[in-house]
């Protein structure tokens, strides 16, 4: 126990204990004892976080604690003479500080080192430095992370350890975003300069986030009111980026992108406003005349918040907006002189309120809601070249709006029974419905869930996590009961392992269940009576903390993981027998993915350099068919490895910081199915491995501005070669794999005015 002495007579007593928000001791905290709020002591909690002053004069004191990453706690204690008082103090995180707290997978905002998941954060200083205009291009250096583009619908598909983006949850301050398809369209329509940090958490999630997260979640926090003080912000960004070698100042070719936000806070009140525009001309790339390999875009962003805070209550609603359109030009027939053109338009709305109520010491709840109102239009022109004349096209198919909305609600509470044992039930309710002419009727779906875990901890040193989830779905048949189990046993001071078992599931898509879709390229159909996919994984993870000083901090991380899929839903060839020559989704596959990585970091004074190395296997589904692998000599999995580095250095006397961003993704193997003279055979494609590296310089020119260039795309990486022979399915993997634009130089300017 720590005790101090205060140098006055008396022999009154004040000892107590203080906890983080998640009932752990807190240890080296600075308690500090005030007398008409002038410090006449101070204290450094034991590891138990417990602290003791003797002697003390009678009267009123103030007892006050405070740690870096947690919000101050105090109270009133009145000593009379030959008393002793009691204080107990709770510190509440704050998730401004990314380095020691994060929110996802939590009830309550935790510390890093105490969470039983193992959650990856990108931080704010990361997200500044490099630069990007969308998330895509601050999640393409991660781990695990790869990205497929789709040019025909102009669309970015993300994937997380081995797994496709269906099967990964994405949530913009832990509510899920709403989405078209399997695809997550949604990671490149939120504005960047909104972002405060991104939590990435691997493996299934679903006791807690329900459908979706098998691969597991990326949670993205916005900025919100800071901790303490008044004051207004104002700040603005313009960047111009080429696009490869072309470029146009401000408009047309190239990349352009400008914001400006407004934020404003005072005794506890916060409201903020953002308005960015993003646009993308295309890039030529092997095409010519009017088409573009890579579509122009154009994006519209806006967002409001408004809320208030104080030690006990957290509450704000927020309000986001998009409009995007992708332009397809067609080239011109010469006979004709028209072209084809298509413009796929998005227009999304998202409402969002939030609230937090830290009851007392032992009772804390959440709730969040949130309506979502998303549509897709696409729209097909014919444009005379002599005459300008243009009209829609009458074709099957040219003409499509497509509308989603999904009301969501999730509520959890956090009794806290004991520091050895805690319980967090929640419940929670999405109603989903879509319309369109590729969407069968006007379906609606609900889900209906209830989910509770407990935080038990038998020693200070072990956390032990028992998790389950009950469903009902009004459509769909839903596993009725997900199971979880997240273990933390600290080893030693500086070393944790985490153990982790957990049973996901992900819905059937609305397009999956009554998509429709018959064109003279397309005969698809969905199927309403399919099951949810459903996984048994299995993580781990071993984290040391080797040097935690405040001039060097040296840590690293060796985690594994296995994931088994049944169910999978994928599209087959005459699966409905009244329908012989029509693709229908049905479940049949058998997935599983394995691997693990390892992860290092290093911060000495100015210097902050990350490094890593993953080697992921995904399942070859014919390896266990006898009927393709006779001879019994395909591997179960095939195998891809990941490197990468992130070093940046900052020079204080200069106003300079400097960042290097590098990725080598490795060569991706698929073993596939192909007709070869009318038989079928087992074919082992590739795609080509590549390097990737950005190179990003920030200079500070005064108090307010900034300036920002570099270099994207260093390797100048555009396709990939590609050794698949499909070509011939319903979602073909032949051909060449684009990638990106190429090489393309940025230069960037940022202002910033702060008035308390």
């Amino acid at each position: 126990m720590a005790v101090i002495a205060v140098a006055q007579t008396g022999n009154g007593v004040i000892k107590g204990s203080v906890s983080t928000s998640d009932g752990m001791p807190a240890a080296a905290v600075s308690v500090q004892l005030k007398n008409k709020d002038k410090t006449i002591a101070t204290a450094i909690t034991a590891d138990n976080g417990t602290f003791l002053w003797r002697n003390l004069l009678p009267g009123q004191y103030r007892v006050e604690a405070s740690l870096m990453g947690y919000s101050s706690s105090s109270k009133i204690a009145t000593v009379d003479s030959g008393e002793t008082v009691s204080v107990s103090l709770r510190l509440n995180a704050s998730a401004r500080q990314l380095q020691e707290v994060v929110v996802t997978g939590q009830y309550v905002p935790q510390s890093l080192r105490n969470s039983v998941y193992r959650v990856r954060v990108i931080d704010q200083e990361r997200i500044r430095m490099r630069n990007a205009t969308d998330v895509l291009g601050v999640l393409n250096n991660e781990l695990g992370v790869r990205f497929s583009t789709d040019l025909t619908l102009g669309e970015t598909d993300v994937q997380l350890m081995g797994m496709s983006g269906q099967n990964v949850k994405v949530l913009l301050d832990g509510v899920p975003l709403i989405d078209r398809e399997g695809t997550r369209q949604s990671l490149s329509q939120i504005d960047i300069s909104s972002i405060d940090h991104i939590e990435i958490v691997e493996g299934p999630m679903s006791v807690i986030y329900g459908t979706d997260a098998l691969a597991g979640v990326i949670n993205i926090i916005t900025k919100k009111g800071q901790d303490s003080g008044d004051r207004l912000t104002v700040n603005a960004r313009m960047q111009e980026e080429t696009v490869g070698k072309e470029y146009n100042a401000f408009t047309g070719k190239g990349v352009h992108n400008e914001n400006v936000g407004l934020a404003w806070q005072r005794k506890g009140w916060h409201a903020d406003g953002s308005f960015t525009r993003n646009d993308f001309g295309g890039w030529q790339g092997q095409d010519s005349g009017r088409a573009k390999e890579w579509f122009p875009k154009d994006q519209w962003l806006a967002s409001g918040t408004a809320g208030y805070h104080n030690d006990k209550v957290d509450v704000w609603y927020r309000l986001n907006y998009l409009n995007e359109t992708i332009h397809s030009l067609g080239n011109i027939n010469p006979n004709t002189y028209l072209a084809t053109d298509q413009d796929y338009t998005t227009n999304r709305y998202t409402h969002q309120a939030q609230a937090a109520w830290q009851l007392n010491d032992k009772w804390s709840f959440n709730g969040s809601a949130s309506y979502q109102d998303y549509s897709r239009a696409t729209q097909t022109t014919t444009l005379d070249t002599k005459t300008g004349d243009r009209r829609l096209s009458l074709a099957a198919g040219s003409q499509d709006v497509s509308r989603f909305n999904t009301l969501f609600f999730r509520g959890t509470a956090q009794y806290l029974f004991s520091p050895l044992l805690s319980f967090q039930p929640g419940l929670e309710y999405e109603r989903d419905n879509a319309s369109g002419e590729r969407i069968e009727g006007s379906p609606v779906i609900s889900n209906y869930s209830l989910f509770l875990s407990s935080e038990i901890r038998p020693t200070t040193h072990i956390s032990i996590r028992p998790g389950i989830r009950f469903s009902k779905n009004s459509t769909y048949a839903a596993p009725p009961v997900i199971p979880s189990l997240n273990t933390k046993f600290g080893l030693g001071e500086k070393l944790d392992l985490r153990l982790s078992y957990a049973r996901g599931f992900r819905a059937p898509a609305l397009r999956e269940l009554y998509f429709w879709f018959f064109d003279a390229n397309h005969s698809i159909k969905g199927n309403p009576d399919l099951k949810a996919e459903y996984s048994n994984s299995f993580n781990a993870s071993l984290s040391w903390q080797a040097v935690s000083r405040p001039s060097l901090r040296i840590s690293s991380t060796l985690s594994g993981f296995y994931n088994d899929f049944n169910n999978r839903i994928d599209l087959a060839l005459g699966a409905d027998p009244s329908s012989p020559n029509v693709y229908t989704y049905i479940n049949i596959s058998r997935y599983k993915t394995t691997g693990g990585t390892w992860e290092s970091s290093i911060g000495w004074k100015q210097l902050h350099a990350t490094a890593g190395f993953s080697y992921i296997g995904r399942y070859n589904q014919y390896s266990d068919d006898p009927d393709y692998d006779k001879s019994g000599e395909l591997p179960e999995f095939v195998w891809a490895a990941e490197v990468n580095s992130n070093i940046t250095y900052s020079f204080p006397k200069a106003g300079m910081e400097i960042g290097l961003f590098y990725k080598y993704s490795g060569q991706l193997p698929l073993y596939e199915l192909v007709t070869v003279n009318d038989e079928e055979t087992i074919h082992l494609g590739k795609t080509a491995a590549y390097h990737w590296a950005d190179i990003d310089i920030r200079k500070t020119i005064n108090k307010y501005l900034s300036l920002s260039a570099g270099v994207k795309n260093l390797f100048n990486v555009t396709r990939l070669q590609n050794t698949s022979l499909d070509v011939g399915s319903a979602h073909s993997t032949g051909g060449p794999v684009p990638m990106s634009y190429g090489r393309s130089v940025f230069l960037g300017l940022q202002f910033n005015w702060t008035k308390k």
